[in-house]
């Protein structure tokens, strides 16, 4: 692992409201430059109350102005909710804004309900148009060729924001290597098929302008505390939310509790459980070990941590914990 970075959802806590989960946000985010994250980034998702992060491009250009050299980006922007040219018109303004310190992640699902989704797309197309969107937004931020474009994105021609491809599936591992664009696995939530997808990106992998060698990023749940007791009592905040959500109950996220046997049925916690497991709980010591079991099996290029913590003190506190293992772990490019 070369680096680590920080996933941030922009989670509003029941009692709390949006503007108090973007204020937040910026506090992590500034936490995160100081302990040596590598980058910041933000996710789409529309329509949930627990989930702040909505406007993810506006949200990014908050978190990059309240900041002076973390990388900030999308982890991910969902394309198929978007015009390319609107997505590299956003994206190059950033750029342009904050040079070398904007990322573009890329994700292919609506990230919503379908209600939602007919809602943000309007016209709804029956194909899978996402690698030719992907292709057609990279030729927006590329540099202009001699004879110019009919249609340009100005600001964001010539930018070269990073692309990245998001997925939890051997779909964006094919496409990343295809293109030789890195690739980040929702290993966070999703890791049934990290093994192989990653095994398919390296693999098949092809050499291209922008990367000359696969470069892979996986994601993993983060919850410390000065105790392990007390880290994974943080934990359940997110387990807690996760049930709701897998029970069609969306909602702002939970305050923790001590027994999750009470609020979540046995069969219920146990997807929960497995769909959460790529993770580290407690306090440094076993952290590390969890921290250090997951770089050993999936030998990431750089982990991007996430945890949603209903308290935004024990947040700071926990991610600042997982700086020093981080730290600890890390081995040079």
């Amino acid at each position: 692992m070369q680096r680590f970075s920080i996933l941030d959802l922009s989670p509003v806590p029941e009692g709390g409201t949006a503007a108090d989960a973007l204020r937040n946000t910026v506090d992590l985010a500034r936490l995160a430059e100081a302990e040596g994250y590598h980058r910041f980034w933000l996710a789409e998702h529309h329509n949930m109350p627990g989930i702040a992060s909505a406007a993810t491009a506006v949200v990014i250009g908050h978190v990059a102005g309240a900041t002076r050299t973390i990388r900030v980006g999308a982890g991910g922007i969902m394309l198929p909710n978007h015009a390319p040219l609107v997505v590299a018109e956003q994206f190059g303004t950033l750029a342009t804004l904050y040079p070398d310190r904007i990322d573009l992640g890329l994700g292919r699902a609506p990230g919503t309900d379908p209600g939602t989704m007919r809602a943000l797309r309007r016209h709804m197309s029956p194909e899978d148009r996402f690698p030719e969107d992907v292709q057609e937004l990279i030729a927006y931020l590329d540099e202009p060729g001699e004879a110019p474009a009919q249609v340009r994105a100005i600001p964001g021609e010539g930018t070269g924001v990073p692309v990245w491809i998001l997925g939890s599936s051997l779909f964006g591992a094919q496409l990343a290597a295809y293109l030789g664009l890195p690739y980040a696995f929702a290993s966070h939530f999703a890791p049934a098929m990290l093994g192989e997808a990653l095994e398919v990106y390296r693999s098949s992998f092809r050499p291209s302008r922008h990367l000359s060698r696969p470069y892979a990023m996986i994601a993993a749940g983060v919850f410390a505390a000065d105790s392990d007791e007390e880290a994974e009592y943080l934990r359940s905040s997110q387990l807690l939310a996760f049930a709701r959500l897998r029970s069609g109950r969306p909602g702002k996220l939970p305050r923790p509790v001590r027994d999750l046997s009470a609020e979540i049925p046995a069969p219920l916690l146990a997807q929960v459980n497995q769909a959460l497991s790529c993770s580290a709980t407690g306090a440094a010591p076993r952290l590390r070990e969890g921290l250090e079991r997951i770089i050993n099996l999936w030998k990431p290029d750089e982990l991007m941590v996430t945890g949603m913590i209903h308290d935004p003190a024990a947040r700071l506190k926990s991610f600042r914990i997982a700086a020093g293992v981080l730290s600890e772990l890390r081995t040079p490019a």
